[in-house]
């Protein structure tokens, strides 16, 4: 059997690296690596509160004084000065958790918090984020400890997790909605999750506000 010439061997390789690629960019995207996606929401309810007097109202005159000693001065009842009650404000968004993200698998940097909107809804909030693009990134609530380096990269899955959505952006202030009677009590840290990798890419440790 004659051996394959050097041109049947190069367009094996070519052939094969094409299949390799077809298959690797699709998963494993690595251009992301190099690209952002800056998102900037504002925190809802957090409209300018609007302003009023506290200042006292002019008396009331019941009567004035005549220039005529035998002519009695009219009389008039005095009515007493009608008290408004101060315009209601709608309380503001409280924080109740709050955290600071450390890196895992790529640099991570901002702050997370949970935060009670005044119609009594949660969400999770991040600001300042600044973490890689990249495949399949998830906002994760979970019940496991942030730990410092290797170590901690593949936790967040092994226990109580949820999913809060895909990552809008890689920089930026972000806003997820948290469901109507999730146990917050359950979970203890944030992770920005790669779901196809299963590996976090920063983390932060929640703390009552």
């Amino acid at each position: 059997m004659p051996a394959p010439t050097r041109r049947t061997l190069v367009v094996a390789a070519v052939a094969v690296a094409a299949v390799v690629a077809a298959v690797a960019l699709p998963l494993f995207q690595p251009w992301r690596l190099v690209t952002d996606k800056v998102v900037d929401e504002a925190l809802p309810g957090t409209d300018p509160i609007s302003m009023t007097t506290s200042s006292s109202p002019p008396p009331t005159i019941s009567g004035e004084p005549t220039a005529t000693p035998s002519a009695p001065a009219p009389t008039t009842s005095a009515t007493p000065p009608q008290t408004s009650k101060p315009p209601q404000t709608q309380a503001g968004p409280v924080r109740l958790a709050t955290g600071t993200f450390i890196s895992h698998e790529h640099g991570t940097a901002g702050t997370v918090s949970i935060v009670r909107l005044p119609d009594g809804s949660r969400l999770l909030r991040l600001e300042g984020l600044d973490t890689s693009d990249g495949p399949d990134l998830k906002v994760w609530l979970t019940d496991a400890r942030v730990l410092e380096g290797k170590a901690g990269w593949h936790v967040f899955d092994d226990g109580k997790y949820r999913n809060l959505g895909d990552l809008k952006g890689n920089r930026g202030n972000q806003n997820y909605a948290i469901p109507a009677g999730l146990d917050l009590a359950a979970f203890r840290s944030v992770s920005i999750w790669c779901d196809r990798f299963n590996v976090s890419f920063g983390a932060a440790e929640l703390t009552k506000a």
